[in-house]
């Protein structure tokens, strides 16, 4: 076997393993989880002194969509899944990242070898393409 179709196949097998690993991702989300804790304004609460932390912790959801960042509250019986899914989506991202690298690898590796056969090719007169029917004549009747 040529170095080059040794290469493809690694590549294709690279590529298929990526290709599992992008299915199986789980739940994901992008955005930042930020804890929060506000004051509230009222002097004699307990959030008024310099010291204090304020009240909270609140959590938000923050991502920029369209070029606008959005803001969602989330509950605190979510949070932990939250941060579960902000954390998978870099993870997710990468793996497309390296999936893409892989096919652009492999794209160039075929075109290097032209004559080395990409998996699933089809054989020389494998596929013949039907042509649509034709719709009928109009009727010549006056």
């Amino acid at each position: 076997m040529t170095p080059t179709v040794d290469r493809i196949q690694k590549l294709e097998q690279r590529r298929a393993a990526l290709k599992r690993q992008v299915s199986e991702a789980g739940d994901l989300r992008p955005g930042s989880l930020v804890e929060r804790y506000r004051r509230c304004g009222k002097a004699g609460c307990h959030c008024a002194g310099e010291s204090a932390v304020g009240h909270g912790p609140s959590w938000s959801l923050t991502r920029e969509v369209d070029g606008k960042t959005i803001t969602r509250v989330i509950p605190p019986d979510a949070v932990a899944r939250t941060r579960a899914q902000v954390d998978e989506y870099p993870r997710f991202r990468t793996v497309v990242r390296e999936l893409v690298e892989t096919s652009d690898q492999l794209c160039d590796a075929r075109l290097a070898a032209p004559d080395a056969v990409p998996s699933g090719a089809a054989e020389k007169g494998g596929f013949t393409r039907r042509s649509r029917s034709k719709s009928p004549t109009k009727s010549t009747r006056s």
